[in-house]
């Protein structure tokens, strides 16, 4: 027979006895395990019975189950106990998933571009830093991709394909790169201006040469009022 305290040590309530103790009286005081008669010396004795209860309650409390169900889970016959642990395990799977995901949430934070945007999109965006791409360039990139991203998600791969596509061509890689020295200065008439306008007067047709697909984005993107590839502008009302 064992006393309260070697009945919470032997089943592992706690590494703490004060503790295994109290935890052990708060189940005798909800009913969750029946509370035998006190020996001769005063003292409550426990035998197998009690610390298989005692490890079966720690098991469902542990797995989230709270203590007011506890009870009618012990209570419960062989298929009814069987169902019930079914569907606690159904729910840590659940719990675990949801868990991961929030562990990959936490994981892109960290990342920066990839919070908001698909591994495509990131990708094309290092080789924009690579290219020479200035910071405030990859960020108005960025953007306008997120928006993207957000509203069909299922044109990434193509489109990107395409934009990867265009990276080959040195017209472009000048042109992102005279964008770059463009926005990162303060001279109001730059005469780079006119070098980008000729390059970019070629870009959609560029852009739907490399993937057709990239034709109906932009498209899609003018049907609801934006204009604009690298850097989406609003229109003053959609077209039509």
């Amino acid at each position: 027979m064992l006393t309260i305290g070697q009945l919470a040590a032997y089943a592992g309530v706690t590494v703490r006895a004060v503790r295994a103790v109290r935890a052990v009286r708060h189940y005798h005081q909800i009913g969750l395990l029946p509370e035998p008669e006190r020996d001769a010396s005063g003292y409550r004795r426990y035998g197998a019975t009690a610390v298989v209860s005692l490890i079966k309650i720690r098991a469902l409390a542990n797995a989230g189950v709270p203590l007011s169900r506890i009870g009618q889970m012990l209570e419960a016959d062989g298929p009814a106990f069987a169902e019930a642990v079914q569907r606690i395990d159904r729910q840590l799977r659940d719990e675990i998933e949801r868990l991961e995901t929030s562990r990959e949430q936490v994981a892109r934070l960290a990342a920066g571009d990839s919070l908001a945007l698909p591994p495509e999109v990131t990708s094309y965006l290092d080789r924009l830093r690579e290219i020479g791409a200035s910071k405030r360039m990859v960020e108005s990139e960025r953007d306008g991709w997120i928006l993207v991203a957000a509203r069909w998600p299922d044109v990434i791969p193509g489109v990107i394909a395409g934009k990867h596509a265009q990276l080959d061509d040195p017209q472009l890689v000048r042109l992102y790169r005279v964008l770059s020295e463009i926005l990162e200065s303060d001279a109001a008439d730059d005469s780079r201006l006119e070098e980008a306008a000729d390059i970019m007067a070629g870009l959609d047709a560029l852009t739907v040469e490399s993937d057709p697909r990239s034709q109906r984005m932009l498209d899609l993107l003018r049907a609801r009022g934006w204009t604009g590839w690298n850097r989406t502008e609003r229109l003053a009302r959609p077209p039509g």
